[in-house]
């Protein structure tokens, strides 16, 4: 089984994403250092893609550090879900910040 590593840059901090196995239309991976407010986030945005089928996410162990993702698609691929996902993820965390900043001044 070829592990892949996939970073990705959301607002300055670099999430570490391994990708375990991955076909078509399915992915099984892990979010490294993620234990639930992330790993919950990304689930709600890929359960709101018409193209997800299925999006699941455990913690091996409870003192685990890491979230391990089942994701399956239809009309799109696996790992296209995962980058659409993380880039309206990034998007919605620049929103964010701005209207905090925003509400400050």
């Amino acid at each position: 089984m070829k592990k892949e590593k996939l970073q990705n840059r959301l607002e300055g901090d670099f999430l570490e994403i391994e990708i375990l196995e991955s076909e078509k239309n399915s992915a099984e991976f892990v979010i490294k250092g993620e234990r639930h407010s992330f790993p919950s986030l990304l689930k709600d945005v890929l359960s709101r893609d018409s193209s997800v089928e299925f999006v699941s996410y455990t913690l091996e162990h409870p003192l685990d550090a890491d979230s391990k993702f089942f994701l399956k698609t239809k009309g799109k691929t696996a790992k296209k879900a995962l980058e659409d996902a993380l880039s309206q993820l990034e998007k919605d965390f620049k929103e964010f910040k701005s209207a905090f900043s925003s509400a400050g001044k």
